[in-house]
């Protein structure tokens, strides 16, 4: 009896353990498909459509043919986000990559679980089996094509809320502050301008504004060839497009976009420090092109 109950003891603490190191990677890889990216996107366009989403933005980063990404999202993951104050909007859009070579097309998403536990994981509380179970709709639809395989590296979803590269490095609470406006709707025509404009060699990919609530949130391609996504892509890793495209969020009369040594490490968490050093100057160029999208 005693040598029973050992062995369940230890069955158990195995299995707490085996939870308690539950990881995640920031993609899956969906599928390879023949032919090319923007072909390919389509199918996946009527996909999410018919399951209830809406596609809001879509380009080529590098404005690279073999490069493409398809920005959706719905009204549930919407409301489900605004219930975390500290830019929770930003985990409302998900990203597909598609990338192309000889011909065929490899189709990938940004794990929602990875995303929601990075940017919403200090604000859970309560929400977590809701969180989960959106997730888990997200990730259903696309395992109707395929296998889900992850990859991209892998972090410990107990470390994902507290994420940061090093120390001294900046959290997801830790954002570039860009600009304060004199109100909401200023913030919203200024921002609207200057992307209008393609300031700094940008593309505005999406626009998803909530004005209830006073929160929109801006995907930006970076186009300019010397400090844009064509200079840092290419280094990093190209697989890992679904990344982008960048963000900026304004909540109330605050602009803010999250710290590049915090984005690029969290959808890179593979890169060494001597890689990261490769784009030491990315996260400043980034900074600097978001402040100047919300220049007055």
């Amino acid at each position: 009896m005693k040598r029973i109950n050992f062995l369940l003891t230890m069955m158990l603490v195995m299995a707490g353990m085996a939870v308690a190191a539950q990881e995640y990677s920031p993609f899956y890889k969906v599928a390879v498909k023949q032919g090319q990216t923007e072909a390919v996107a389509q199918s996946y366009k009527t996909m999410v459509t018919d399951a209830g989403y809406q596609v809001i933005g879509e380009y080529h980063p590098e404005n690279k043919g073999s490069l493409y990404v398809l920005c959706f999202t719905n009204n549930k993951l919407k409301n489900l986000s605004l219930r975390f104050a500290d830019r929770g909007a930003l985990g409302a859009v998900l990203r597909m990559g598609f990338v192309e070579k000889d011909g065929k097309t490899t189709v990938s998403i940004v794990n929602p679980y990875y995303m929601f536990y990075a940017y919403w994981g200090t604000q859970m509380g309560n929400y977590e089996n809701e969180v989960d179970a959106m997730a888990e709709d997200i990730l259903r639809l696309f395992r109707n094509d395929g296998v889900l395989s992850a990859f991209g590296g892998t972090l410990e979803k107990e470390d994902l809320p507290e994420y940061h590269y090093k120390i001294m490095m900046p959290y997801f609470d830790d954002p570039d502050e860009l600009e304060e406006f004199n109100s909401f709707d200023e913030g919203l025509a200024v921002i609207r301008k200057n992307l209008n404009a393609k300031k700094g060699n940008t593309l505005k990919v999406y626009e998803m504004v909530i004005p209830d609530k006073k929160v929109a949130v801006f995907g930006v391609g970076l186009l300019d060839k010397e400090t844009g996504e064509a200079n840092f892509l290419p280094i990093i890793g190209e697989d890992h497009v679904a990344a982008m495209p960048y963000e900026i969020i304004l909540q109330g009369k605050e602009a803010t976009s999250l710290a590049g040594k915090y984005r690029f490490a969290l959808y890179w968490p593979e890169l060494s420090m001597g890689e990261f050093m490769k784009i030491m100057s990315t996260p400043g160029d980034v900074e600097d092109t978001m402040e100047g999208l919300t220049e007055k």
